[in-house]
């Protein structure tokens, strides 16, 4: 683990992280989340019964487009070219949840964690939106990031 946090100088004061002399590496992230609901929600949403729309198709568009606002939202996170955000969207099979995993790529100089992140939890925040009417006790839970791979740290996948 590392000595001390990347974003604070010896100063105690908030930096970028120079990553100027970096190389360019091929970068990919996967993060995962659920949103847990009552069955209710659950039917509405695989019914495309919801009046609201199509649930897991607008928060699909949601998640792409929070992945590309990353910079904008995160403070002194490095804006980054990605060339690939996929995000999916499925009914669990074990409990009333929509499961979400969002896989981020580039190719460059620092990781494509916190875009995967940022998909998984615009797309949660996005059917919880549309589904608060009918179920104000869903719960977003378990957002982490379950695989990376590229650059100095090389790869790394979760347990």
């Amino acid at each position: 683990m590392a000595d001390k946090l990347s974003h604070i100088d010896a100063a105690g004061n908030a930096v970028m992280v120079d990553i100027s002399a970096k190389s360019d590496t091929a970068r990919v992230a996967i993060a995962k989340g659920r949103v847990l609901m009552s069955a209710e929600t659950a039917r509405l949403i695989a019914e495309r019964g919801h009046k609201k729309g199509d649930v897991l198709g607008i928060a699909q568009l949601a998640g792409i487009m929070g992945a590309k606002k990353t910079p904008d939202l995160i403070p002194l996170c490095h804006p980054l070219p990605l060339t690939s955000v996929e995000v999916t969207l499925e009914l669990a099979t074990d409990t009333d949840a929509v499961d979400i995993v969002a896989i981020c790529k580039t190719t460059g100089k620092t990781g494509v964690e916190m875009e995967a992140l940022t998909a998984v939890s615009i797309t949660a925040l996005t059917v919880f939106d549309m589904c608060k009417a009918v179920d104000k006790a869903m719960r977003i839970t378990d957002i982490r990031v379950v695989h990376k791979e590229g650059g100095k740290s090389g790869l790394f996948t979760a347990d």
